[in-house]
């Protein structure tokens, strides 16, 4: 199966043939959301909204994967006009959301014509506009290492679309590729304190309950650590890209001015938490210096701290069994 973008044939698993197989869905779903009046069914429609809440895997997918090969092709608009649209649209699902915790039908049935709105307008722009520009701007390897990148976020897809590009079998007699063994005496690193291999160091970014992010002293993110729950979704179209791109346009203002207090020695540190999908977040950003002082850029440390904030008093057993 293949979809057509302005006469664009494109293979199955392709990024945007992926996004057409989500739009099918969402429109699905929109059609559903409106044919059910919350006044009489409202656990009908609270089971519709919460799938449709699932195109946040397509909105995170566009800002951290899209939008960053777009802008290696000088097109930025994406990333500030789309993520605004994207925020936007967000910010009445909270509403919605809000409307349902306290079961008021009327302000629901009000504001989903204004979602529904909104998510039809913002697929009409994808594709008459965004879809056709990007595959006009990016080249075949451009869309293979974003595919690779998309599969730490996740699809609205029920089932994981086919790989792109398609597998294509290679007898063991013809395969050449020169691959790493998984075994070295040689690949040890001296830090401060100890030594880990490169292995060691990946267990340990994975493992730790933080998202950590590093920005250089150019504003660009060189790294970020790839753990089993993050908090904010991250990919690998991000390595490489300016930080400003990184988050939403409405907060870029406030990072823009940590960066460049922190390159003027002023300031070593800022605190925010916010509460994120009934979580409270905190997140704290640190100036990098090395060992003369000179600025080498920002680490920012994403925490969900819900349940660190219960705590209270003192627990000295283990309490396993």
């Amino acid at each position: 199966m293949t979809e057509t973008v302005q006469d664009v044939v494109l293979p199955e698993g392709h990024p945007v043939w992926i996004y057409f197989q989500e739009k099918e869905l969402i429109e699905s779903l929109l059609k559903e959301l409106k044919s059910v009046n919350p006044l009489i069914d409202l656990p009908k429609y609270t089971n519709i909204f919460n799938q449709l809440l699932t195109i946040e895997k397509r909105f995170a997918r566009k800002e951290n994967q899209l939008f960053p090969f777009l802008e290696k092709k000088g097109w930025t608009g994406p990333s500030q006009g789309m993520w605004s649209f994207h925020d936007n649209l967000r910010e009445q699902f909270r509403l919605i959301q809000y409307y349902l915790k306290m079961n008021n039908s009327e302000k629901i049935e009000t504001n989903t014509t204004f979602l529904v709105d909104g998510i039809y307008r913002l697929m009409g722009v994808e594709e008459s506009v965004l879809f056709p520009n990007a595959l006009s701007l990016l080249t075949q390897s451009d869309w293979i290492e974003m595919r690779k990148g998309e599969e730490e976020i996740g699809w609205m897809l029920s089932e994981m679309p086919p790989p792109f590009p398609a597998a294509e079998y290679i007898h063991p007699s013809e395969d050449f590729t020169v691959r790493e063994l998984p075994f070295t005496l040689e690949n040890k690193s001296h830090f401060d304190e100890g030594y880990m291999t490169v292995e060691q160091v990946n267990l340990l970014f994975r493992t730790m309950p933080v998202d950590l992010t590093y920005v250089d002293e150019n504003d660009r993110v060189i790294f970020y650590n790839r753990g089993e729950e993050r908090v904010f979704p991250r990919s690998a179209g991000i390595i490489g890209r300016e930080v400003k791109f990184c988050h939403p346009p409405k907060s870029v203002g406030t990072v823009l001015k940590i960066l460049e207090e922190f390159r003027k020695g002023t300031q070593n540190e800022s605190s925010f938490w916010i509460n994120y999908k009934d979580r409270l977040i905190y997140i704290r950003y640190f100036a990098v210096r090395d060992a003369n002082k000179n600025y080498k850029g920002v680490i920012e440390m994403s925490q969900d701290i819900t349940d660190i904030k219960k705590i209270e008093g003192e627990k000295r057993l283990l309490d396993w069994e």
